[in-house]
């Protein structure tokens, strides 16, 4: 029985196993929060653990690369390990006296965290690190194509806590079966719940009635203007979307090329591995990709060569595929999200032209998320981030590697990217360690700070005449 009382009798018994970790964590300094971080971050980063989950998220769930999938669990922990160990999360975290102002960070308690089948090994312990810098305790609701990878990634972590003489049961895996009545008991009784991966996961805990932070759905777009270095453009573009076969929702979607420089992009795009299918094909991809209007799971996330095969596309050589496109919207499907290494590509007059395709995809899917442009021209960049409603802008980046934080720019790195009330999140950031932790205020008197009433209202009021 996977639902009713035997789902709250597990909910229940590791609820009370994680509230007695987490008290115990509560008091701990800011040297043992960085310590048992540290721990989780081994735990993943270790070489012979990193090909390990890797080879077995991608025998359980068939998706992406184990090359790349021991890439990511080792940039991916490095980097948020290198981000969480610059910062005070314990006592007080900031004083402005100026502004009278000293903040305490204090633990948020049990944070419920949903995790996705595209990233089974490296979410668990990318949400786990940041909990932990909050002192808190986690328990991690796996997918259910997922169990075995996510658990045994757990495994890992309460193994290395134990090592160092914390309490195993910081972190801890919901069990199987796996379903919706389990995963809503848990986030009825947590103090938090962080969702990455469907959004219908992120619908049931915005319902909870426990504090939730969700993610947005991908389906990145990305400008290439006529001012672009094409060749440096096209090989961050097939990087990107190959990585671990286009598995991250921050991988490209749609490229949008301007008129000008539209057949010398695509030419630059072959010579890194890219595969021009002609209209027939790109038909052939559509009805396989989704044959009753879903996308088909037998195909996402595959080596190009198995597209190649089962789509009838006879480019055995080719990494990924471009498809040309006219249409955005529901009848047409190469306009949103694909997670394959199928690429769709708009013919844009001008740069102007470009933005609005831009903004019609993501209004179409993806909205929040993130798109990108290269460019050599500022304006242009500053422009698309003005008019677009998206939470990032990357310029001149390889999108799945920039998105979620890079060594090469400032977003904090992390495998959830909230995309703002526009995608109906509650943060319109990238997921890190302050979302983990309350935050009290210690105000005290400072110098009376109160302008005039002419100081405030006189302009107004001599405009106006009132």
């Amino acid at each position: 029985m996977s639902g009713g009382a035997a789902g709250d009798d597990r909910v229940a018994e590791r609820v009370r196993r994680a509230r007695l970790a987490q008290a115990a964590f509560a008091d701990a300094g800011q040297e043992s929060v960085d310590e048992a971080v540290t721990a989780l971050a081994w735990s993943l980063y270790r070489p012979e653990h990193a090909r390990e989950l890797a080879e077995l998220a991608v025998a359980e769930t068939g998706l992406g690369t184990v090359a790349d999938k021991i890439v990511k669990k080792q940039r991916k922990t490095f980097g948020t390990l290198r981000d969480l160990s610059r910062v005070r999360s314990v006592g007080v975290i900031e004083d402005d006296p100026a502004r009278g102002l000293v903040k305490f960070a204090k633990p948020v308690g049990v944070v419920a965290a949903v995790t996705p089948a595209t990233n089974p090994g490296a979410t668990p312990v990318n949400k786990a690190m940041m909990a932990l810098k909050g002192r808190n305790a986690i328990i991690i609701v796996p997918s259910p194509s997922a169990v075995r990878t996510s658990g045994r990634a757990v495994e890992l972590m309460r193994a290395e806590l134990a090592r160092i003489g914390r309490p195993p049961d910081l972190v801890q895996l919901l069990p199987a079966p796996i379903d919706r009545a389990v995963t809503g008991a848990l986030m009825a009784v947590a103090d938090l719940v962080v969702v990455t991966g469907s959004q219908a996961n992120v619908r049931q805990a915005y319902r909870s009635g426990t504090p939730a932070i969700g993610v947005g759905a991908g389906n990145v777009p990305v400008i290439v203007d006529e001012s672009a270095d094409l060749d440096a453009a096209a090989a961050k573009i097939a990087a990107s979307k190959c990585f671990d076969n286009a598995t991250s929702c921050s991988s490209e979607n749609a490229l949008v090329i301007v008129d000008a420089v539209y057949d010398r992009t695509l030419a630059a795009l072959e010579r890194a591995g890219g595969a021009l299918v002609s209209a027939e094909e790109g038909a052939r991809i559509r009805a396989g990709l989704w044959p009753d209007g879903r996308l088909d799971r037998t195909l996402i996330a595959r080596d190009a060569a198995v597209l190649a095969r089962r789509l009838g596309l006879g480019r055995a050589e080719a990494r990924f595929f471009l498809v040309e496109e006219t249409g955005i919207g529901p009848d047409h499907p190469l306009s949103g999200e694909k997670l394959s290494l199928v690429l769709t590509v708009y013919r844009a007059r001008d740069f102007d032209h470009a933005a609005a395709l831009v903004r019609e995809i993501l209004v179409w899917q993806g909205r929040g998320h993130s798109c990108g442009i290269h460019t050599a021209d500022p304006a242009h960049a500053r422009t698309l981030a003005e008019r677009t409603d998206v939470v990032r802008v990357l310029v001149n980046q390889a999108h799945t590697f920039g998105n979620g934080g890079g060594f090469d720019n400032g977003l904090n790195f992390t495998l959830s990217m909230g995309c703002g009330t526009w995608a109906g999140n509650s943060i319109s950031e990238n997921l890190s360690w302050r979302h983990f932790v309350n935050i009290t205020h210690l105000v005290t008197p400072i110098p009376e700070d109160r302008p005039d009433e002419a100081a405030l209202f006189g302009d107004y009021r001599k405009r106006w005449g009132v």
